[in-house]
């Protein structure tokens, strides 16, 4: 009868590098004090003998986890993945991993991640978003972890924030509209009940057509969020047979602009001529459409580059008070819109 192989331990690979054990523990715990060299030394060995470091036990000690806990509502919006991507490479360079969850733009759903995250204690939970479910808010509130909301600039934070208004980025858009000359413009979005920040791109469109003392109700909702650009497309071709009189039409994403652009062109409606359109989140389709789409950059991937700032500076006990970090959107005037 056979039996497994033993497996390596700590104090194998210190053997074979000549260290003591816990110089090993310190270089895979990518500690300072362990030069580069010895470091090399330590993970060569470690490499020949297969050994795979265990950190629960250090972390129990330590009460680190070394893992970053992050909400996204979806896992195929290239804006998200942007955030991720300048969140992961922040926090890579000091061993910090990211434990993923995807919400599917569904509050309920969020909470049943957050309560399984704070179950494994993250050293710090990333959310996307300002609004929560009680219980959510409650659990986030509760953890005794650092708590980021991202993509928003809610008005009762949890913890940190590091994100923008959504309602402003489109009012300035319609502002820009409106210096133009258009009076007549339409907003093409989704089920708002799910996507907070597309509702809070239309409450920013309604807002800024009520500032202007101009019609607000050109609404058109199509879909459930992610809006696709079929979606879009199907939206601007009720929007046209509706109200056909439409100047410009401002759309919750670049998808479903995108979509709405092509529907234009398969009516023979001429953009920016006829009509104008614009996305939102700078998408690489936005740039290469013909015409190319005015739209908004939030500038998804400073978003994460600045949580992982943040969340190295409350790790080495540099930042305790909660801030406040306010992106700045930049309005992208493309062909789209003359």
């Amino acid at each position: 009868m056979s039996t497994a192989r033993k497996s390596p331990t700590m104090a194998d690979v210190a053997r074979l590098a000549g260290v003591s054990p816990m110089t090993v523990s310190r270089a895979f715990k990518t500690d300072s004090s362990v030069s580069e060299a010895t470091r090399d030394v330590i993970l060569k060995a470690a490499d020949d003998l297969g050994y795979v470091f265990d950190s629960t036990a250090s972390n129990l000690r330590s009460q680190k986890t070394d893992f970053i806990a992050v909400t996204i509502p979806s896992i195929n919006n290239a804006n998200f993945a942007e955030t991720v991507r300048g969140l992961s490479e922040g926090l890579k360079p000091r061993g910090l991993q990211i434990l993923l969850g995807y919400t599917d733009y569904d509050m309920a759903e969020e909470e049943r991640l957050i309560e399984q995250f704070l179950r494994r204690r993250p050293e710090a939970i990333v959310v996307t978003g300002g609004r929560h479910t009680p219980r959510a808010r409650r659990m986030l509130e509760n953890s005794g972890i650092p708590v980021i909301e991202t993509w928003d600039l809610p008005d009762d934070p949890i913890g940190h924030v590091v994100g923008f208004s959504n309602a402003d980025a489109v009012r300035g858009m319609v502002d820009h509209f409106v210096a133009k000359g258009l009076t007549r413009i339409a907003f093409i979005g989704g089920d708002m009940t799910r996507d907070t920040r597309g509702a809070d791109r239309r409450a920013g469109f309604v807002a800024a057509m009520q500032a202007h003392g101009l019609d607000s109700t050109r609404l058109i909702a199509v879909g459930v969020p992610p809006i696709s650009m079929r979606e879009g497309a199907e939206a601007m071709g009720r929007l046209l047979e509706a109200m056909p009189d439409t100047q410009a039409v401002i759309c919750v994403s670049d998808l479903s602009a995108f979509g709405a652009l092509t529907e234009c062109q398969r009516r023979r409606v001429n953009v920016p001529d006829d009509l104008w359109i614009a996305g939102f989140g700078d998408y690489e389709i936005a740039e290469i459409s013909v015409p190319a789409l005015t739209t908004i950059n939030p500038f998804p991937r400073e978003i994460g580059a600045r949580t992982a700032e943040l969340i190295l500076a409350m790790r080495d006990g540099k930042q305790e008070a909660s801030v406040r970090i306010a992106i700045e959107p930049e309005l992208l005037i493309r062909q789209s819109t003359g």
